[in-house]
């Protein structure tokens, strides 16, 4: 049991080792912050960006499920703009509807994710041509529903005035997202589900020989992320009260970023629900930090595309490959270095 403690200590090691790069990133953006743009560290700034970070993390969330099957989410836009508008629409500025309109809104997105997890679990079609096209579908479905209602119209009062409220000096949306990345975080590490998920996401071929259906792994991956993409558009309807029909046209290369960021294995397999909830509102304070210093449309633009790529290069994989090289080359030289020890203590003696 001894022996095996530094191996433990190892793996653990190289398995944490992919997450760091975000930690650091949110280190340099605080650093950057404090010299550059102060009051984006005071309390009320702070307040301001959480919901939003939230909003990012949990369509990030979703997104991270699909890439841990080895998938890819494009649809994300049209999902959460859906269950925007349904807000808008079946709410009908009416308190009482406010609970039909969300199960609405997340049974069209279940729908929707059901969808693209039979085209792409069921019938092996590229994810990434599935759900651009599934994604195309509902945003024509969004633009038509839209005409059913005036341009104003706004998403009942008290479901924005919820979402406007205060607790412990934060908005309730920000509670929402850290409240289902515990429950991601709880569900991967303590439940059997969620351990089988991560396995057959990192390995398919393997779970399909000793039985696992991988294809309802699959499904139900895309299920549950449009679902997420759902609930997060609901709660920006109750931000913006008036959600157009373009509310979520920025939560197409956000997600993937952040997931990126966050250390997961594009591969599938690999992903941390609290690495991709930090990276979700690292993105975020670093767009705030930008607008707030005046950077041009264009230059953000650019800023964000670095970022990502970035992200990219120090990635999960990139990471584990150099730390493993690292250990190995260790390995290596550890015989060579004893037994030049051994030579020299035998030359001693003799």
């Amino acid at each position: 049991m001894t022996a095996n403690a530094p191996s433990r200590a190892v793996t653990a090691f190289v398995v944490a080792s992919r997450y760091m790069p975000v930690y650091l990133a949110i280190a340099l953006l605080v650093v950057v912050a404090a010299i550059w743009v102060p009051a984006l560290l005071g309390g009320v700034a702070l307040s301001a960006i959480a919901p939003y970070g939230a909003l990012l993390a949990i369509t990030a969330l979703g997104q991270m499920l699909v890439i841990i099957t080895g998938g890819i989410d494009l649809s994300v836009p049209g999902t959460l703009t859906l269950a925007a508008a349904i807000m808008v629409g079946i709410g009908g500025q009416s308190d009482e509807k406010i609970v039909v309109a969300i199960l609405a809104a997340l049974g069209a997105a279940a729908l929707i994710g059901l969808v693209n997890g039979v085209l792409i679990g069921g019938l092996k079609l590229n994810a990434l041509i599935v759900t651009l096209a599934v994604g195309q579908v509902v945003i024509g479905v969004v633009n038509r529903y839209g005409r059913s209602f005036p341009v104003q119209a706004q998403v009942p009062t008290g479901w924005s005035a919820w979402t406007s409220t205060k607790i412990l000096g934060v908005s309730p949306v920000f509670w929402l997202g850290l409240a289902i990345t515990i429950l991601l975080v709880v569900g991967f590490r303590y439940t059997t589900v969620g351990r089988r998920f991560q396995v057959v996401g990192a390995n398919p071929v393997a779970a399909h020989v000793v039985g696992v259906r991988v294809n309802i792994n699959q499904i139900s991956a895309y299920v549950v992320a449009a679902m997420l993409y759902a609930t997060a558009g609901v709660a920006l309807a109750g931000l913006l009260r008036s959600p157009g029909l373009a509310a979520g046209a920025t939560y197409l290369l956000g997600p993937i970023a952040a997931v990126v960021i966050g250390g997961a294995s594009l591969t599938g397999g690999l992903a941390s629900p609290l690495s991709t909830f930090a990276a979700a509102f690292f993105l975020t304070g670093l767009n705030q930090m930008m607008r707030t210093i005046g950077l041009p449309t264009a230059l953000q633009f650019v800023v964000f595309g670095v970022v990502i790529v970035g992200g990219m290069l120090v990635s999960g994989d990139r990471i584990i490959k150099v730390v493993e090289r690292a250990l190995r080359e260790r390995k290596r030289s550890e015989p060579r270095e004893n037994k030049q020890i051994i030579n020299h203590s035998t030359g001693g003696t003799g």
